[in-house]
Formats: structure tokens, sequence, C-alpha cells
């Protein structure tokens, strides 16, 4: 008598190798508040198994939904603040995989407060899920996270026309929401240089049509559901035929027989062999070994990390970038960008941040803000139009100049993501401020990027001192009361400018004032009186101040028609 056939062993190692085969789809959400972005995350991790059966008991009967009903949004909202509020807050990641393919979910805010947030979930994404509710229609919160999508480089935008079921799943309705978000695509490529490919569906993330399983309510869509496009959407691919971009994140010096230089690399290829110039400093050396813990390779591709050993001794180190000698990257200390504002506090011009750039920090200053882009409707003017600004406030987006006190590599943002991106940061508080994409870069001397980077000694002159501060050395003759001159002197302060300020009555009052001036300060040489005005004079320059004037703007003025600051636009190596 045979016996019965039995099932075949479950192979851990085939399964291992089946999951390592697998590519990888970064996708996060958007829209506006209460569109349903976090239900609909829900439900696609409910329908494809990826959750635990402990965590949908923990949320049964919980929530916002009818009774009965699960409300998915409780599976991603995991803070206590989120779920008493019934909104997203932070950015939520998860992962999950399907036969096909493994995801990375970001579950990100929809409230205009928390756009940062979504910023942030957005940077490395492959695809972005934008959710408009069917009632609603695109929402201005909608057409904000649109073109942030489209600002950050992301290729593909699902949107997902939600709570069909509240509309009768109206073919007429998707159309007519198709149709607009479609004209406002064709508006922010234009804009950002950056076009997305859209693809549209509609969908009820509560009951579930068309998100993991097609629908018989939507009879007149035809198209796949939402797991089968994100299946099918081209998966992250990095070109390996791009030039090589390789940031230095840590020298390793084990022993005094191995120098290696540890990252990851950003774009292209690398061999043993090739040319590899080290930049900013421009110095070249080739490729001796690449190492990694399971031995030395024939050659990495991105987004491999590994340690790159050369031929021979050269200067580098944390925040260098490596690329391909036949292809370099442009050394800059100007750069023009895209600013998406994410502080509560207000951009300055001309104070100094620091600018992150792959693992390289380096003082900056906001040199010029040459428009901010209008997101929602106001009077006389439409979304998109580009508004005069002299500041950007929280979740505001606008291209900005920047100037640089050191030089850096940097590419275009459309041609390298990794290193066309940098993050501004707060000095004071260390927080970041603004998330950047460079536009263009004016490129520097190679002669000159070695004296910036090179040791100086001797005496500091007063042209390094321009350079650093951005202002030549004055003397300002004060003659009022002491509370406009505080608001003077804060108001410099607040620019970023190096000063000393000093009582005229004092017998070496002027002596001093003479060298601090000499040495590139600008000397507050105050005489206070009992008046209700404030006199400055600068040489033949002068300005009256009351208390009701706006100090800064007037004050920009003086000193720029007194010739003590640096243009913007005007490189080092001109001035």
């Amino acid at each position: 008598m045979s016996n019965p056939p039995t099932a075949s062993a479950f192979s851990l190692d085939d399964f291992m190798a089946a999951e390592q085969r697998k590519d990888l789809l970064r996708f996060s959400t958007a829209g506006s508040v209460d569109d349903g972005k976090s239900t609909l995350i829900g439900r696609l991790l409910y329908d494809t198994r990826s959750v635990y059966e402990d965590q949908v008991r923990s949320i049964e009967g919980k929530g916002t939904t009818a009774p009965g009903q699960i409300d998915f949004a409780l599976l991603t909202d995991g803070l206590r603040a989120e779920r008493e509020q019934g909104i997203t807050i932070d950015v939520a990641y998860r992962y999950f995989s399907t036969s096909r393919r493994k995801f990375i979910i970001a579950d990100t805010p929809g409230h205009e407060q928390y756009t940062r947030n979504m910023a942030t979930g957005s940077s490395t994404a492959d695809a972005t899920i934008v959710l408009i509710d069917a009632r609603k229609g695109v929402l201005p919160q909608s057409r904000r996270h649109a073109y942030i999508a489209s600002l950050l480089g992301v290729r593909h935008l699902i949107v997902a026309v939600n709570k069909m079921d509240l509309v009768d799943y109206s073919q007429q309705r998707f159309l007519a929401i198709r149709a607009d978000f479609t004209a406002l695509l064709d508006q922010i490529a234009t804009d950002t240089g950056n076009p997305v490919e859209p693809h549209f569906l509609p969908v009820s993330a509560l009951i579930g049509d068309n998100v993991v399983h097609r629908s018989d309510a939507t009879p007149w869509y035809t198209g796949p559901s939402l797991i089968e496009m994100l299946e099918s959407l081209p998966a992250s691919r990095h070109d390996h035929s791009a030039p090589l971009r390789f940031a230095v994140q840590r020298v390793l010096r084990p022993d005094a027989s191995f120098r290696g230089f540890a990252g990851q690399i950003a774009s292209g290829t690398i061999r043993p062999g090739d040319s590899i110039t080290a930049l900013p400093s421009g110095r070249v050396a080739q490729v001796a070994r690449i190492v990694t813990f399971d031995g030395d390779l024939d050659q990495a591709s991105a987004p491999l990390s590994v340690t790159l050993v050369l031929d021979r001794e050269i200067d580098i180190s944390r925040g260098d970038i490596l690329v391909a000698s036949d292809a370099p990257a442009t050394v800059s200390t100007e750069l023009e960008a895209s600013l998406v504002w994410m502080d509560a506090h207000d951009l300055v011009a001309g104070r100094r941040y620091l600018l992150k750039h792959a693992s390289h920090v380096v003082p900056a200053t906001v040199t010029a803000l040459h428009h901010r882009v209008l997101l929602e409707n106001e009077a006389h003017h439409q979304t998109l139009d580009h508004l005069p600004a002299t500041t950007l406030t929280l979740n505001q987006i606008g291209v900005a100049s920047l100037r640089l006190l050191r030089p850096i590599a940097v590419d275009r943002y459309a041609d390298h993501r990794q290193t066309g991106a940098f993050i501004l940061i707060d000095p004071a508080t260390n927080g970041t401020v603004a998330a950047g994409m460079i536009r263009s870069a004016s490129p520097i001397p190679a002669a000159l990027a070695a004296h910036l980077l090179s040791a100086h000694t001797g005496p500091v002159s007063a042209r390094e001192r321009f350079l650093r501060w951005g202002h030549r050395g004055a003397i300002l003759a004060l003659t009022g009361p002491s509370s406009l001159a505080d608001r003077l002197e804060r108001a410099l302060f607040h620019e970023g400018m190096v000063t000393l300020r000093l009582n005229a009555a004092d017998s070496d009052a002027s002596t001093l004032a003479a060298q601090a001036a000499q040495a590139g300060l600008l000397v507050l040489l105050h005489a206070e009186t009992d008046s209700d005005v404030l006199s400055i004079t600068i040489g033949e320059h002068a300005l009256t101040l009351a208390d009701d004037d706006a100090i800064a703007r007037r004050l920009q003025t003086l000193l720029a028609d007194a010739d003590l600051l640096r243009q913007p636009g005007v490189s080092e190596y001109e001035i």
C-alpha cells in the first residue's frame, strides 16, 4: 500500500531567498485633513493580511466609526494625541509585502501646520498617494502636497478619490475631480520643472472598494485596484550608469596599514582602478580596493555602503564627496534653491544658518529671497503665482539665494536627488528650519576653492572679515534716545552683523571706534539725548528714525547706500 502524498516541507532558506528577490517601493500618503489617509493605509494593511490579529482586536470597538466597523486609522495613528483627536500628527512608517513586492509606507499628516512632516515623508518616496474627498474636491492642502511631491522629484502621483460611497459612486464627480487635478498638475510641472505621472482611481477606504480588491460598485472604472497599481509601478531604480557620487561619512583607520573612506554610493558604479576626484579640494586618486564586511568587491553600485581604499594618501575628511574625475560635481559657495520653510520662526534674510549637505555642515546665509509660491487662492492672485517676499513663514515655499562660508560640491536636485538636497539648521536651537532643493550653483575657480579650504596663517585681513561677516567696518554716529539705539543694535544683531557699541561721551571712544571700524566692525558711537528720534550718520549718508519706523528695512537701505554690504550674486573671486 503506497503512502499518501505529503505537503512539501517549508524551507526557510527558500523563503528568505524569495524575499530577497522582491524589489522595494517606497510611497507616502498626502492630502487634506480628514480625507482618509490613515484609514486607507489601515485598510490596505488589513486586506493584505499585514497586521497581527492582536492588533486588530486591540482596536475593535474603538475610534469614530459606526458599531461593528473597524476604525482602520487606528492601525497607523499610534500617538495618544492622534487617537484622541482623530488626526495624524507625526509621520508613521509601515512595512508590508505582497507576493510580488515589498513596500515601505510613510503615512503623513494632512493638517497645514504639519506640512513639514509631509515633506519629510515624501523626500525618499518613489510614489505619493494624494487622497481627495469626493464630496469636497481639490482643497488648498491637496494642492500644497502635490506641489511638494513634484518639488521633491516624486515620479508617480496616485490620486485616490476617496469616500466614493458618500457620493453614490458618481462617475461624473470622479471625472470632474480628475479634470481639475490634471490641470493643476500641468501648472505644477511648469513651475517646478519636475513633471509627475498621474494615476487616478475611485476608492472607499472604509468599505474597501478598489483598495485591494476591485469593486462592483464602480462598474464604470476598469482600471486596477490600488494594490495592483502599487505592484505595477516601476520600482526604485538607481542609475548605475550615472556619474559616481560617494559622500564620505567616516574615515576608517584601525591601524597604520589601513586608511579607508566609508560611505554610501548615491549614484553610479565604481571599480578598482577608476579615477576619482575628492571635492571640494579637487585632489585626484585611483581606487585601489572596495572593501566590505564580506570581502573585497570587483565593483559596487548605488545604493551599496562600502569602504574605498585609494592608491595614494590624499587629504579627505567627513563631508567630502568622491566623484568620477570625468564627470565632477559643481564646487560652489553661491546657490539658488527652493526652500520649504519648516520653522515657527520666520526666515530672516542675512541671518547665519547652518547648511547640512550629505554629511557636510557649513555656515550659510540667505542673501536674497526671490519669491514665494502661492499655494492657496488670495485676492487678485491665483494658485502657483510667484509673489514678492521678504520672508517665509511656517509651511511656505519660495526660491532663495544662499551664500556659503566654505565651498561644497553639489548637483542640481533635478540631476541628483541625494547631492542636490540640503537642510538648513538654526544654530541657536539646533532645529531644522528648512528643506532645500538646489536649482543652480555658481562654480568657483579651483584655485579659489583651494584657497578657501587651506589653513591660513598671519593676520586676518579686512577682505577675509568682509567675506565672513558680509559687511565692511564703519562708524555709525548715533544721536538720540537709548531705546531707539537699543532697537537699532538689536536689528543689526538679528541680521548677523558684528557690532560694537560705545558711549560718545567717553574720552577714548573716538580712538576705539576708529580701531574697531578698521578691524571690520560696525561701531555704534552713541550720544544720548532726550529727542524722540534717532539720527544716524555714516560719512555723507544720514538717516532719522522714529519709534514707529521699520528699522531693519531702512537700516539695510542706509548700509547699502554707504557701500558697506556685500551685494547678492557677487562671487568671492569678484571682490
